[in-house]
Order: C-alpha cells, then sequence, then structure tokens
C-alpha cells in the first residue's frame, strides 16, 4: 500500500507529531472538524495519523521532521452526516429530528428548544382534544414565527375520523407546515389533503410545496402509499367536497405523498420491532425504484428511527443511507418532556430488556400494540389481560365473576357500571355516535371500558399520579436502556440535567467521531476501541 500511495508526497511539522499510540489515536478522532493525514513510520511501516503540519510535495532534509502522507480525509462535521437536503428544506442546522411523542409528551418546550438550536422538533398532538391542540399551534407560532423547522404530529385515528379531519383542517388553517404522520396503514382523506394544500406549479414547470408529511412507517406496503401520488379516485373526492382545487389535484397526481419517510425499526409506542438493518435497505430500494418509475425530479428523503440512542447508533443509521435520524424515547426523560418528574425517574433506570408489548389504546379492537416500559409498572400485564377478556367474552356481563372482580379492584378500581358511567359521559363530551354504538353493540361497550383504562394510563404518567403509579403507560424502546449505560457516569446521568439539545448536540457529535474513527480503520490505522467510545460532555 505504502508504495501505491507514496505519491501524494510528505506530511511535515515542526510542532506536532502524528499519533501512532493508542491514546494519541483516539485524541486526534475528536477532533472531526480538522483534516486528517494519514502518514506511515518509514521505519516501522505503522500508519498513524496527523493534524495540523503543512503537506509537502517530497521529503525534505531541511531539520523539519516528516513522514510519507498517504492519504488526506477532509474535515468532518455532525452537519454533514445526513442528506444536505434536508437541512435545506426544513431549514435545520443538523439533520436530526425530535419526534412527536403522544399526549403532548413531545411538548411546545422541546419543540421550541430543538427549533432555535438548528434541530426540527414535533409537538406530540396525537391523543390530545382540538382545543389542546389548538393552543400549542397558537404557541409555536408565536415564539417560533416562520421559522421552517417545527411543526405537529397528525395521527391516524380509525376510531376517530372526524377528529383527524378537524386536526387536518386546524393545521391547514393555523398555517402549520410540517406534519409527523403516524399509524397511517393506508391513505386517509385527511393527509392527502394536508399534504396537497397550497401545492403549485410556476411557468417553468417546477413544482413548489407549501406543506410537508413526514410519513412515519415500518412497511414497505405501507411506504410505498406515501411515496406514490394520491390514488384518483380519492383527488376526485376531495375536489367534489371542495377540500382540494382541480389545479391542486392535477399537481398532486404527479407527486408523491411524501418526500421524507421516517422509517422506524424497534421504537417505543406503534412498532413492528423490526431491525434497522434489515428494514432501512428494504425501503430505499423500495424508493429507489419508485423515484424511477415515477421520474421524480424531486428527491425523497429516507430517515431512520427506532433504536437510536448512542452516537454508534446514530452513525450506524448515517452509513446505511439516513437522510436524517429521528429520536423518541431518550426525549422522554428530558426534563422539557411532558412526563412526570417520577415518569422520568422511572426512564433514567431503565435498561435495555425493560420493555414490553402492549395492548395499544387506539387500536385496541385490532389487536395493535405498543412498546412501553415494563420496570416498575404493572401496566402491560394488565392490559394483556383486558385484550384476552376482551377477544374471549361478547359483553361485560359474560365475564366471569372471579375475573371481573379482579379486574374491577385491580385494574379499574370500580365496577363496571361505575367504570361505564365515566366512559359514557367522556364520549358524550367527545364523539357522542360513540356512545349510541356501544349501547347497540355489548362488545363494543366493553372496548370502550377497556380502552378508558389504557388511555387514562399514559395520562396519570404525565400527571404524575402517585396511587396510579403502578399503572403508569410510558412509551419507551431499547434505546432508552442503551442511551443509559451510554451516559452511566456522565452528567447527562441525571434525568434533571438532561435537555433534549444537549441529548442531540452530544449524539451528534459523538456520531461523526464514531465515522471519524471508522474513516479512519478503513484505510488500516489501528484504531483502538476506545477511540468509538465518545463519552457525553457539556456542548455549546
Amino acid at each position: 500500500m505504502s508504495s501505491h500511495f507514496h505519491g501524494q508526497g510528505c506530511w511535515q511539522s515542526a510542532i506536532n507529531s502524528p499519533a501512532f499510540s493508542n491514546e494519541d489515536i483516539s485524541s486526534v478522532a475528536e477532533r472531526v472538524r480538522e483534516p486528517a493525514y494519514l502518514v506511515q513510520d518509514p521505519q516501522t511501516r505503522a500508519l498513524g495519523v496527523a493534524l495540523g503540519g503543512d503537506t509537502i510535495p517530497a521529503a525534505r532534509s531541511n531539520g523539519v521532521p516528516n513522514w510519507p502522507l498517504l492519504a488526506v480525509l477532509p474535515p468532518l462535521y455532525p452537519e454533514w452526516l445526513g442528506d444536505r437536503s434536508f437541512s435545506e428544506v426544513h431549514g435545520t442546522r443538523f439533520p436530526y429530528i425530535s419526534g412527536a411523542m403522544a399526549n403532548g409528551i413531545a411538548t411546545t418546550d422541546i419543540v421550541i428548544a430543538m427549533a432555535r438550536a438548528g434541530f426540527l422538533g414535533f409537538f406530540g398532538a396525537a391523543g390530545l382534544s382540538l382545543p389542546r391542540v389548538k393552543q400549542a399551534v397558537a404557541r409555536l407560532k408565536s415564539e417560533l414565527g416562520d421559522q421552517l423547522s417545527w411543526g405537529c404530529n397528525l395521527i391516524h385515528s380509525p376510531a376517530e375520523p372526524a377528529l383527524e379531519e378537524a386536526v387536518a383542517d386546524l393545521y391547514i388553517r393555523e398555517g402549520v407546515r410540517r406534519v409527523s404522520a403516524a399509524a397511517y396503514m393506508s391513505l386517509t382523506p385527511a393527509i392527502v389533503r394536508f399534504a396537497l394544500s397550497g401545492v403549485r406549479q410556476d411557468s417553468t414547470g417546477r413544482i413548489h410545496r407549501s406543506r410537508h408529511v413526514f410519513a412515519k412507517i415500518s412497511r414497505p406496503e405501507v411506504a410505498r402509499r406515501f411515496m406514490e401520488p394520491a390514488p384518483t379516485e380519492l383527488l376526485n373526492n376531495l375536489v367534489k367536497a371542495g377540500q382540494l382545487s382541480a389545479e391542486e389535484a392535477r399537481i398532486g397526481a404527479l407527486i408523491p405523498i411524501a418526500e421524507d419517510l421516517i422509517i422506524e425499526s424497534d421504537s417505543g409506542g406503534h412498532t413492528d420491532n423490526r431491525t434497522l438493518s434489515t428494514l432501512f435497505p428494504s425501503i430505499l430500494a423500495l424508493r429507489d425504484e419508485i423515484v424511477a418509475e415515477r421520474r421524480y425530479q424531486r428527491p425523497i428523503r429516507c430517515g431512520a428511527a427506532g433504536g437510536i440512542g448512542t452516537p454508534t447508533a446514530v452513525a450506524a443509521a448515517f452509513s446505511l443511507g439516513a437522510a436524517f435520524v429521528l429520536t423518541g424515547s431518550v426525549n422522554q426523560s428530558c426534563y422539557e418532556s411532558g412526563l412526570d418528574e417520577e415518569g422520568r425517574r422511572m426512564l433514567a433506570e431503565a435498561d435495555i430488556a425493560d420493555v414490553i408489548m402492549a395492548p395499544a389504546a387506539d387500536m385496541f379492537e385490532l389487536g395493535v400494540e405498543v412498546q412501553v416500559l415494563r420496570r416498575g409498572t404493572m401496566f402491560a400485564v394488565r392490559a394483556r389481560k383486558l385484550y384476552e377478556l376482551y377477544r374471549n367474552h361478547g359483553s361485560l356481563d359474560e365475564i366471569p365473576q372471579v375475573e371481573r372482580q379482579k379486574v374491577e379492584q385491580q385494574i379499574l378500581r370500580a365496577s363496571f357500571t361505575e367504570a361505564w358511567e365515566r366512559t359514557r359521559t367522556f364520549w358524550n363530551e367527545r364523539d357522542p355516535r360513540e356512545v349510541e354504538k356501544a349501547e347497540a353493540d355489548s362488545k363494543h361497550k366493553m372496548a370502550l371500558v377497556f380502552r378508558s383504562y389504557l388511555g387514562l394510563s399514559s395520562r396519570w404518567a404525565i400527571a404524575g399520579d402517585r396511587e396510579r403509579r403502578s399503572d403508569y403507560q410510558i412509551w419507551c424502546g431499547p434505546a432508552m436502556g442503551a442511551f443509559n449505560r451510554w451516559t452511566r457516569g456522565s452528567f447527562l446521568a441525571d434525568p434533571k440535567a438532561r435537555s433534549v439539545v444537549q441529548v442531540a448536540r452530544n449524539l451528534m457529535e459523538g456520531a461523526a467521531v464514531v465515522t471519524r474513527s471508522q474513516q479512519l480503520r478503513s484505510y488500516g490505522v489501528p484504531v483502538p476501541s476506545e477511540a468509538f467510545d465518545y463519552r457525553p460532555r457539556p456542548l455549546t
């Protein structure tokens, strides 16, 4: 190798010496913003790394030490790890998103802090009432003004399509430019209307989008729906309803619903528990196939989510081709999150295996599950019991007395009659049609009662209801445990010191260091394992 590269000349410095020892190489690897020079010791033939100094065409005997130069690595910035078009389109400095954790756990405080620090943040609107979402949007607009790097969640709500439509209408009316579209298995009028409202084509034929959809997906068939134009029938129906103009529908037939896909692997909340290394390449291949087939002129960016809790995980995602990364679980343990202090402490104590799947409140009848924290809470076990009873019985009255008493005393802490009265009151205010359906269908009535426990359990964790601590539902993936192991012994170990911006900056900075270490190793430098172990530190 050395004879091939000697044409590079030599590196020399009267001040610095190349790094050949493990300790020196690790130190050099962290200085990612400086060019790195790969050199060779003429006597031992060992490879090393140098910083600073000068490059010269050939060795000189001028009293300044010099070494044969094999290669030069340019500076590497955390900002450059993803797709540059991501930052250009969305107005960010870093290709990094804080995810839209539901029920307002991804608070407006998180979104504002992230946007001001050069990241993109999504508000967790799922599960909140329309007035609460409207309030959050008003604050975000007030604080961030015309800044691009923020958005809100729009969740598919098969049980409440009217709410989904109302939230989409609010976003369009109030000028929300970006949504994180979650839990969609197929396209709905609401998400299509949001994606295409305001789209236009100029005199040169260039298409301009007013709004951007970030589609959170974990299956190729769902990814395809978002990467292709909306179905003609759906577009025609929106035009007939006066919700899209004929021109918007015409342009909509030429472009994908989403130009940013969040490819979600093993994450907290809704997840298919896929591994990123198998799922991501499959979606990228599908993306390339659709782009070629449709002859799109605009790029479709694929980002990585799920399992993103350490610098190594971030670096791995970018090495797979991710345009950006998205974190979720780790942000819940930060002090800006909507989770109560006790819940944040529980998360900070979690290890990698302290997660479990449990029935989802929003898709209970379909058997859909979410990944939650197992350590310190009985929620998952109790939620699974409720789904088992729902599956095996036609009504609350059919449940055997022994099982009924356990549910009433240990889970609902109310009789079935009392639980239904509370549930009916809730739905009369939210959507009276659900009450009418339940009173005509005893199995649906049972589902609503059981769903009330699942829905309240996440709110108990947000409110910090100590009487229901054993029932806290806290969405969480394995990334939380990996993050806790990485931060152990550092200033980020204490949840009171965890801020979303410090977490984001450390993950991105560490990913750059890990990437640089891998670059050096791929050139043959004997990079020690400690060079890949970037430790958290306060960053500004």
